[in-house]
């Protein structure tokens, strides 16, 4: 299923129905998830951690890179499943808000 072919709503389905089969729906509470998130981009932080930045190459980390990256949207997509909110608007009204915020006459190749 690759991105040009998948929608949020079918990978929201998708975790909704990973969830309700294994009956999780009791330890999925805001709280748990928000802090589930906090966790795997912890993790997704240290697969960087005394590096140079830059996306590490090796096949091996590139691999744990994947994992640990999806960690984090498959808890965003329950999180976003328990709450509600609609992944779609609130990108498209954050990075709304972003652009007001950060006007590319001001911010182009600037991050201060």
């Amino acid at each position: 299923m690759p991105d040009e072919n998948t929608t949020i709503k079918q990978l929201r389905d998708l975790m909704a129905a990973f969830v309700f089969e294994r009956e999780w729906e009791q330890f999925h509470t805001p709280k748990n998830l928000a802090m589930s998130i906090a966790i795997e981009a912890a993790e997704l932080m240290e697969l960087f951690q005394w590096a140079d930045g830059k996306v590490p190459l090796e096949e091996n980390k590139l691999a744990a890179l994947r994992q640990e990256l999806a960690d984090v949207i498959i808890y965003c997509l329950a999180l976003a499943n328990v709450t509600g909110i609609d992944i779609s608007g609130a990108v498209m009204e954050k990075i709304k808000m972003n652009a007001g915020k950060y006007p590319v006459d001001r911010y182009r190749g600037r991050y201060e």
